[in-house]
């Protein structure tokens, strides 16, 4: 009973970025089913209004908006939207957007170097940046960063993603030190290779991966579902600037 009431979201609203699939659509399901009011936000809205009627039909608070995070009047947009439905600022950001590319850094191209930068560093931060100045004003909030373990560890033909990682994981310890005051805590989640559409791509180095992880295998988005309740509920409530790796031990031995 206790686990339940701390880690409870009752009450409260969260957008969740990137939640047409992966990551950020199974959060929002987590989130939706510890009670949070959840706004599934990507730019793919045939598929979030598909996502919303799920959850709806389960009797959960769901709605959709349209968020291009590599848009800056998109992201006002979308930030105007929430609030004029709601009618209240948001609780709890899942800061989640992001792409990938797996090729060498000899080969990757600008266009490759600025989407992956645009997306995962500029794209992210942009939308922190709405959500806490509307945070401030109510004096409390929540942003969770979703980085990787990229972000920590070097990874073969990965130079832009790890560098947009690693920059975000650092971003992230900037806003807690920041917002500490205004009433907002920031922590990051380093997910390793996760079961999703996006870890497809990596799908020549699946064995070595998988050779380089202690628990010798990928995880599974619900493997995440501890760690995002925790820096979203009242449990981490002491949490602020931490960036907490889910990868099955990768960290220990990737190299």
């Amino acid at each position: 009973m206790i686990a339940q009431t701390i880690f409870s979201l009752q009450g409260r609203t969260a957008l969740i970025t990137g939640a047409s699939s992966g990551i950020g659509l199974h959060i929002a399901g987590v989130y939706a089913r510890a009670g949070a009011r959840v706004v599934l936000a990507a730019r793919r809205h045939d598929r979030i209004e598909a996502a919303v009627d799920e959850l709806r039909r389960s009797g959960h608070q769901a709605s959709g908006v349209y968020l291009d995070v590599t848009q800056t009047d998109s992201i006002s947009a979308a930030f105007d939207t929430v609030e004029q439905e709601l009618g209240a600022p948001l609780d709890i950001l899942f800061n989640n957007s992001g792409v990938l590319y797996s090729k060498s850094f000899l080969e990757q191209e600008e266009r490759e170097i600025s989407r992956i930068f645009d997306t995962n560093l500029k794209g992210a931060m942009l939308v922190a940046q709405q959500a806490a100045r509307r945070m401030s004003a109510a004096g409390h909030g929540v942003i969770i960063n979703i980085a990787s373990t990229a972000g920590l560890r070097a990874g073969g033909s990965l130079s832009s993603y790890c560098a947009s990682k690693a920059a975000l994981i650092h971003l992230g310890n900037v806003m807690a030190l920041e917002l500490a005051s205004k009433g907002i805590r920031v922590n990051t989640i380093c997910p390793g290779n996760i079961e999703t559409d996006m870890q497809a791509s990596l799908k020549d180095f699946e064995k070595a991966l998988i050779k380089r992880t202690p628990l010798r295998r990928f995880g599974k988005p619900e493997d995440l579902d501890g760690v995002a309740l925790l820096l979203a509920s009242d449990a981490g409530r002491y949490m602020t600037g931490t960036a907490i790796a889910v990868d099955g031990g990768q960290t220990l031995t990737w190299m």
